[in-house]
């Protein structure tokens, strides 16, 4: 087993941190001598390099939304003055904006802790359904099933009808692509009269780019024997974290600094509460630093019991400009659909309102059964709320059945910020 999978990916976190931090400064200090752009963001904000020395002074430095970088891009093509001009570039990215990506060496790390963690390597045969046209996404994973030692079948975006072929032609073992992708192409293979658990050999699927329900998870793994694994990235930043067998959070990669922070503020939040994932990639080819990736989601610090002790990402919660912010603390719709599948007897509402500086949470609660325990189920309701939400609602009130419309809004912001 390759080094750098068993010994980086279980170092004491102290030690991660410490090495992590390291990274940052020596990336900071390249970026400082090689990119006209960083030493603007410094002259801008008055700073000096020696002004951070930890990983909680970075925070000075803005988060660059994916918005931000293609005007920064526009105005100073082709990569915003963030790149190293000494380096040799591989490849160049293009990603809808356009957002101009020149490609990190073939030496970095993608992907593969990801496909060894899904225990995919020597002997597998692997359908690569990305895209390999243009952006980052195809030829970064077909680099990572390389580095794991699998055979690569760079069947792009094909019709489903010829992935089937080349599934069962070069009887290939595994599946790296969107969730929604490989049910089309299992739907396919009944068209045409196959059994697909019966007349394939995918046992094992690595998806990204999309969420995987745990509806459809279940589909793949109970009905077709499919182990599924979860990765998550993005083009400017490459790979961010992975799920391992255990399947209890996606471990944060060794080559990227991953932070949760306020959208508002870019400081981080406090482990556990729900922020935007800001990410940046170790390298000495593209200072991108603090790339905000829009998504919401919280740190899990808990050991995992595979081994690894990295921090792990609890998932995507959805967009920040999805999510509602109360008393400092965000409430995703993925929070909200998670109590509803709980409480599927009763409908809810949020209702957020302020008085005197303070945010006021009222939940509104319409059980759709007759002779229901109103104390019982006001006591149920707010322990799951405050498990899931990690905050404590004001209010509860019982409306009478009907009161809320199936195409009501799930919140109410009432809110007025003068």
């Amino acid at each position: 087993m390759p080094d750098y999978y068993d010994r980086r990916e279980c170092i004491p976190q102290e030690e991660r941190e410490h090495r992590k931090t390291l990274q940052i400064l020596e990336m900071l200090a390249s970026g400082l001598r090689k990119s006209s752009r960083i030493r603007k963001i410094f002259d801008d904000l008055g700073l000096h390099h020696d002004e951070i020395k930890t990983l909680a002074d970075f925070q000075i430095l803005p988060v660059i939304s994916r918005e931000k970088l293609i005007q920064l891009e526009a105005m100073d093509p082709p990569f915003a003055g963030l790149s190293n001009a000494d380096e040799e570039i591989d490849r160049i990215f293009i990603s809808p904006g356009p957002v101009y990506e020149p490609h990190l060496s073939e030496n970095d790390h993608l992907w593969a802790r990801a496909y060894h963690a899904a225990g995919i390597g020597r002997g597998d045969v692997v359908l690569n359904a990305f895209s390999y046209h243009m952006v980052a996404a195809g030829l970064t994973f077909h680099t990572g099933l390389r580095r794991v030692g699998a055979t690569v079948v760079p069947s792009g975006t094909s019709s489903s009808q010829l992935q089937v072929q080349l599934m069962r032609d070069l009887s290939a073992t595994a599946y790296t692509g969107t969730p929604s992708f490989l049910l089309s192409i299992i739907n396919k293979a009944h068209e045409l009269g196959y059994d697909f658990k019966r007349d394939f050999k995918i046992r094992r699927a690595c998806f990204a780019a999309e969420p995987l329900p745990p509806s459809l998870r279940d589909k793949f793994e109970r009905e077709y024997a499919i182990d599924t694994y979860q990765m998550y990235g993005a083009t400017e930043v490459g790979d961010v974290s992975f799920e391992c067998c255990e399947k209890k959070g996606w471990h944060i990669c060794e080559e990227v600094l991953v932070e949760i922070v306020d959208p508002a503020t870019g400081k981080g939040v406090p482990p556990g509460m729900l922020g935007e994932v800001v990410v940046t990639r170790f390298n000495n080819i593209f200072f991108l630093f603090r790339f905000g990736t829009g998504d919401l989601s919280k740190i899990i610090e808990s050991p995992c019991p595979c081994g690894r002790t990295s921090f792990r990402m609890d998932g995507i919660y959805g967009r920040v400009g999805d999510a509602v912010k109360v008393r400092g603390l965000f409430i995703a719709p993925s929070q909200l659909n998670r109590i509803k599948e709980a409480f599927g007897h009763v409908r809810f509402q949020l209702l957020i309102t302020r008085t005197s500086h303070e945010d006021i949470l009222t939940v509104r609660l319409e059980p759709r059964e007759p002779a229901v325990d109103a104390a019982s189920l006001a006591e149920k309701f707010s322990k799951l709320f405050r498990d899931e939400c990690v905050l404590t609602i004001d209010r509860l009130e019982f409306l009478n059945p009907g009161t809320i419309k199936e195409d009501d809004k799930l919140v109410i912001d009432e809110r007025q910020w003068k």
